[in-house]
């Protein structure tokens, strides 16, 4: 199971990575870097995918800069994570709080 302190200390370390399509695309979402870093430093873990191949990776809840929330789904590669996508959540497919599907 992958903790939340593990991922903020991956970023204090500078030890979060991003494809260059995961980036092209949270940037075409109008998220950056520091959006996600906010995200995992005052947010929380809300899934747990523990069979993603090749690693493990969670579904993490938080803010951007603006306050405006979003999620980011990370990985834990056993010494770095990397970013696979972040988004702004769809209103229609998670509850109000943005922590449940419906």
């Amino acid at each position: 199971m992958i903790e939340i302190e593990t991922l903020r200390r991956y970023f204090r370390e500078d030890k979060i990575f991003a494809t260059a399509h995961a980036a092209e695309r949270f940037h075409q979402r109008g998220i950056n870097i520091e959006d996600i870093r906010n995200a995992i430093n005052f947010g929380e873990i809300i899934e747990q995918y523990p069979d993603d191949y090749p690693y493990p990776s969670c579904l993490v809840l938080g803010k951007n800069l603006c306050g405006e929330y979003i999620h980011a789904v990370l990985s834990d590669e056993g010494s770095s994570s990397r970013i696979i996508t972040a988004y702004f959540p769809d209103v229609n497919k998670w509850c109000e709080d943005f922590k449940i599907r419906r």
